[in-house]
């Protein structure tokens, strides 16, 4: 079984990034919570989250409910901001091999996935880095005040493609394989509104609904 930890970046009091209307705090707990329901449709991987709503959590916290779960691999989740567009992934100063290869792999998916500007792999002695046992990654993804990048980060499609891209990633490194009973072909249901034992009164409710856009049909049911 393949553990991931995600980590929502900042939250609570403390808001992350901000400009344009947009707070990073929110904008990676949404990409965050999108991770966890794509990866739901994977084998034999657990996803578990630093925080599943707006609170505030400590960067030690965070590194030790990772540590106490004795997850695969940690990744927290942040969005830029101070001038520029992108994306970056870091790891820490010390640079592990295998927290290496898993960085390089994630970050040229994610690149990829989202055909944006690669701003590089690079090293930092951040708290979730330095204090997880695992290997760990923390990435940033745009730019909050970069008027087009933040009008990309306002769609919740593109949240979701952000999400995805690093489902990819994922899913490449831990060679993932999705659930046989995924089935994503679409689901339709119908509503019965009436039952008569009168077919006039059937037919009369039918015309009604048609006359409202609606699509009807009468069965006869014997009873």
């Amino acid at each position: 079984m393949v553990k991931i930890f995600i980590d929502p970046g900042h939250g609570g009091d403390d808001a992350g990034a901000e400009a344009n209307g947009l707070a990073e705090k929110d904008l990676v707990l949404t990409i965050s919570l999108e991770m966890q329901a794509l990866l739901n449709r994977y084998e034999n991987v657990e996803v578990q989250l630093s925080r599943e709503k707006d609170i505030s959590v400590s960067l030690s916290v965070r590194a030790q409910m990772a540590n106490d779960w004795d997850a695969d691999y940690f990744i927290s989740v942040h969005v830029n901001a101070g001038g520029g567009s992108g994306f970056e992934s870091y790891i820490h100063t010390s640079k592990a091999s295998e927290t290496v290869n898993r960085r390089d792999t994630m970050h040229q998916v994610i690149v990829n996935t989202l055909n944006v500007t690669d701003r590089g792999k690079k090293e930092a002695n951040f708290a979730v880095l330095r204090e997880t046992a695992m290997p760990a990654i923390l990435t940033e993804n745009l730019f909050v005040d970069n008027e087009s990048e933040a009008e990309k980060l306002s769609n919740s499609s593109f949240l979701t493609e952000i999400a995805q891209a690093h489902v990819n990633g994922l899913v490449e490194l831990f060679d993932l394989e999705e659930t046989e009973n995924n089935n994503t072909e679409d689901v339709l249901y119908t509503v019965q509104v009436g039952a008569f034992e009168n077919e006039e009164n059937a037919r009369r409710l039918a015309e009604e609904l048609e006359a409202q856009g609606y699509e009807t049909y009468i069965k006869k049911v014997s009873t």
